[in-house]
């Protein structure tokens, strides 16, 4: 068994392939409710651009893991009864992911599906509103706040030569609801979680070592 592990070691090393590049997409939001004694009104991210790069270690056939980064520009806003009311924001999410490829890596279109685990930092750039459009609901604040993040989704690598990769991705960047930026009034409550569904494009190149 000994000479086994050496063996195994190798193989991985022989293989492995490092990629690095940016993407671009777009961003949107499920939208969470605030539940008050005056109404029920609904929170949420306005959906914009997003930017972002991936640094991928390619160890293995058929499993890689990377680590990815990526802004969306997106307000937090509060809306009831035609009345709509935001702050500027932005958020920067930060996790790693493991892929699972459908086919070896020797293959030049390669599917996968993701999953990985991070933080999110939902970033208040603006002051609150002055005076508060919806008190007897909730309360928009300018308080920045990071939440725990878990990532599920699937892309389609294209591998047009040895040192040039283009991609797909699809991602669901989930996280529990922001309660430090919407404050719901007294006995009022929120539920849910935060859904970013973002479709994405990007481009990197490929670095084999170990050849």
């Amino acid at each position: 068994m000994k000479f086994l592990v050496p063996l195994f070691l190798a193989s991985v090393c022989f293989g492995q392939q490092w990629e690095i590049g940016g993407a671009g997409g777009y961003g949107w939001y499920r939208t969470d409710t605030i539940y008050s004694s005056a109404g029920d009104a609904q929170a949420g991210i306005r959906n914009r651009f997003v930017a972002g790069f991936v640094v991928d270690e390619d160890a293995f056939e058929y499993l890689s893991g990377e680590f990815r980064y990526l802004y969306q520009d997106g307000d937090p806003y509060i809306s009831y009864g035609g009345v709509k009311a935001n702050v500027n924001g932005q958020s920067h999410a930060i996790d790693y992911e493991v892929l699972i490829h459908v086919v070896p890596r020797n293959r030049r279109v390669r599917p996968f599906f993701a999953a990985g685990i991070g933080g999110k930092d939902y970033v208040v750039t603006g002051p609150e509103p002055y005076p508060q459009p919806l008190p007897q609901i909730a309360t928009l604040t300018n308080q920045s706040e990071w939440k725990g993040l878990f990532t599920a989704g699937a892309g389609i690598k294209f591998q047009l030569n040895p040192y040039v990769l283009v991609r797909v991705d699809f991602r669901d960047y989930i996280t529990k609801f922001p309660e430090q930026i919407f404050i719901p009034a007294p006995h009022g409550t929120d539920r849910g979680i935060f859904n970013q569904f973002t479709p994405m494009f990007g481009i990197s190149c490929t670095i084999p070592t170990g050849r």
